[in-house]
């Protein structure tokens, strides 16, 4: 079910008043009356324009725009021309004109290029990064929203900044990343707070209570969307106001409570229609359709959908296109009309798998196995069953979700410790009024006790020294006591720590087993294939990862991160984060360049300044994509080689001699290896870990030369059965000695 998302308008400093509301559009009409023709009336046009466009008075900004525009151009007034040209684009944009708003845009940038201007450059692409999210472009949405992060950033513009992060945020969370979608709503909130712009706030506000939505905070979502509601009746934002009421629609139709759901979204549908907002009546057209559905007003539901199908298709929404087709098919199947659900069903199909929308396949799938089977065609129906099961644990078995469970983790540790702390505190006040009561007893008895000795002193002074002698003996026996408490007091604070130490290294080891890829997910995309993995300590610096691109590319990595133990671990749980933002979030396929992009981005992230003295870790690497679809396996290598059995014949790819991370010397791309490969070859990845192992008679390393005559003797038996005898051959030769290092080698059967 789709949300409300607010893509904030973003517009550049010089005319930021308008932008936070504080400009009176009366009094800006006043000034053009009296004002000559000259750049400063450009500038009072294209900032009333502005404000109607964000009011949604779509005519009259466009008018005022054009007007600028023209005056402008008279004028030969260039940053007057690129400001009215982003006007322009963002009512096309509202009105779904995507082709003409593209136009609009690259033009102004173009200007502001010219003029050096970096502000002016971010709000184009901001503008530019919304029209990619309304067109389904999500990858290029990201760079451009990024982009404008990074330039208002090195200009010290907060503002900016926070707009990009609210930006960043809605599209990770259309992403199903929760974990980057709040952090970016928080670094936003906080921004828009510290510059004291409240109508900000009701944006963010209305983005978070759409997290608490997807986790199933029903309570909170409402609670929070109810107070943006009642924030924008009161300062007159129509805009946001309808989208908080199509929010309130999904809540109540989630809780099953449509007739509630009902009045909500048509309220909302109303407000966008007179709002003029295209892409939202859309949205709203599909959520209304939805809950007519449940209320069993199929007809009405249908003619819902039509609708916004046909506004879609009109404004080029891809999103709006899927849900729409999903939802009609849906409808046709609960009336039986199966030929016209089959229909629509696989337009949505199409759809999703063209905008790389997991939800949309999830939907249409699970549609067209509903069809099939209602039609008794039991062989389709398992096919599309298959598909339906893929898409969602495509959604719910990614890296974002083991993020989010460690996320979650670190939030119970914190819990915890805050629960311990309050005890310790409680238990410190409790010791700490014993102490004074002790005290006060302790005082009194030595007042009365210095009374008595002093009596005493006169008639036991015969016996002082003797009473002296025995003290001694008995201070002597009490610090003998004391000394042999102190040394068993010390041993139980060391195994205690040991303990907690070990407990938390093994803790920690669960949570890097969490992010390496599953055997399920390699046995999903893999014929054939084993895993040595046999970390040196509880946790390891090598790792193991993989990806299936939609196009149905498989890729896997074998990496040696610089150290082992904790140290490595710290390293590895880096590297996946950096190939996940290379590969996942930057599309980036290609082995070489995979390799060159982490090492830029481990460079950044350890050693910023490029000092020698600073940290020279990194990781060893092999990097392969294996298409099957041209039968290529292509190869990246970072100081690791590969090895390619076919036929009893092994070929190796030789590596280059340099890590993925800080090198010494001129700094050089990696090399693309590429190779054909048939079914019954053989591959195999692997560390230095296995063959630097020392062991056997003489307690020397083990060597490549003997691994790889190892592998040439077993290669024709199963995968399972070559990682058993690699198990037991390293064991034997290992003996009674340490592990040197963390051993990884990985095997694969085409």
């Amino acid at each position: 079910m789709r949300k409300s998302l607010i893509l904030t308008l973003l517009i550049s400093l010089s005319i930021a008043p308008a932008f936070a509301g504080t400009i009176k559009v009366d009094s800006m009409y006043a000034v053009l009356k009296t004002e000559k023709e000259d750049t400063n009336k450009v500038s009072t046009l294209i900032s009333i324009g502005f404000q109607l466009i964000y009011k949604a008075n779509y005519s009259v900004g466009d008018s005022l725009s054009e007007y600028a525009l023209q005056l402008a151009n008279r004028l030969d007034y260039k940053r007057g021309i690129a400001r009215a040209l982003r006007n322009i684009g963002l009512i096309n944009t509202r009105h779904g004109d995507a082709k003409k708003a593209l136009e609009c845009y690259k033009e102004a940038l173009k200007l502001y290029e010219g003029m050096n201007d970096i502000s002016g450059q971010a709000s184009v692409l901001n503008s530019l990064g919304n029209l990619y999210d309304q067109t389904g472009d999500y990858a290029m949405a990201i760079d451009n929203f990024f982009k404008v992060r990074d330039m208002f950033t090195s200009i010290g513009n907060k503002q900016g900044v926070a707009i990009a992060s609210n930006n960043l945020g809605i599209i990770y969370l259309r992403r199903g990343n929760y974990p980057k979608a709040l952090d970016n709503f928080l670094v936003s909130l906080k921004g828009f707070q510290e510059l004291g712009q409240k109508n900000y706030e009701m944006e963010i506000l209305l983005n978070v209570g759409i997290i608490y939505d997807e986790q199933g905070e029903n309570d909170k979502a409402y609670t929070t969307d109810k107070q943006v509601l009642q924030m924008a009746q009161e300062t007159g934002d129509k805009r946001i106001e309808a989208n908080v009421l199509d929010n309130l629609g999904n809540l109540f139709q989630k809780e099953k409570k449509y007739k509630e759901a009902l009045a909500y979204s048509e309220k909302g549908l109303k407000q966008h229609e007179e709002n003029g907002e295209k892409v939202e009546v859309i949205a709203s057209l599909n959520d209304f359709g939805q809950t007519e559905s449940h209320l069993g007003n199929y007809d009405t539901a249908l003619v819902a959908f039509r609708k916004a199908l046909a506004i879609g298709e009109d404004v080029n929404y891809a999103e709006g296109i899927g849900s729409a087709c999903n939802n009609i098919a849906a409808t046709d199947t609960l009336t039986k009309n199966y030929t016209e659900a089959l229909e629509y069903a696989n337009k949505g199909l199409q759809m999703g798998k063209k905008i790389g929308s997991m939800s949309l396949i999830e939907d249409a799938e699970g549609i067209l196995s509903s069809i099939y089977a209602r039609k008794g065609d039991n062989s389709n129906a398992l096919i599309h069953y298959k598909a339906f099961i893929t898409a969602r644990d495509s959604i719910y078995s990614n890296q974002n979700t083991k993020k989010m469970v460690a996320e979650e983790m670190n939030f119970d540790f914190d819990k915890k410790q805050a629960e311990e702390k309050a005890k310790q505190d409680q238990k410190n006040l409790i010791a700490e009024q014993e102490r004074k009561k002790q005290a006060v007893i302790r005082n009194s008895f030595i007042v009365g006790f210095a009374l008595m000795i002093a009596l005493a002193f006169f008639i036991f002074r015969g016996y002082r020294e003797k009473q002296k002698a025995n003290l001694i003996i008995t201070q002597q026996k009490a610090e003998v006591e004391q000394q042999k408490e102190l040394v068993e007091h010390q041993k139980a604070i060391v195994e205690e720590k040991n303990k907690d130490i070990t407990d938390s290294i093994h803790y920690a080891s669960r949570i890097q087993h969490a992010l390496l890829t599953t055997d399920e997910y390699l046995g999903n995309h893999l014929k054939e294939y084993f895993i040595l993995f046999k970390p040196r300590d509880i946790v390891s610096g090598d790792f193991y990862w993989a990806y299936s691109t939609p196009k149905g590319a498989f890729h896997i990595a074998c990496c040696d991160c610089t150290g082992h133990g904790v140290p490595g671990a710290f390293m590895s749980l880096l590297n996946i984060s950096m190939l996940n933002e290379s590969v996942i979030e930057r599309n980036i396929t290609r082995p070489d360049l995979v390799l060159n992009d982490v090492r830029t981005n481990i460079i950044k992230a350890l050693n910023p300044k490029g000092l020698d003295t600073e940290s020279k870790d990194g990781m060893d690497s092999v990097f392969c994509t294996i298409d099957m679809q041209n039968k290529m396996l292509h190869m990246a290598c970072a100081n690791n080689p590969v090895w390619i059995i076919r036929e009893n014949s092994l070929a190796e790819i030789h590596p280059d001699k340099m890590p993925v991370g800080i090198q010494y010397g001129t700094e050089r791309p990696f090399t693309l290896h590429s190779q054909p490969i048939n079914t019954g070859d053989c591959i195999y990845l692997f560390t230095d870990g296995y063959a630097d192992q020392f062991g056997g008679s003489k307690g020397k390393k083990f060597k490549y030369k003997e691994l790889k005559q190892l592998i040439l003797d077993n290669c024709k038996l199963t995968m399972q059965e070559q990682k058993t005898i690699l198990d037991k051959t390293f064991e034997s030769w290992k003996g009674d000695l340490e592990q040197v290092d963390d051993v990884l080698i990985i095997g694969i059967r085409i």
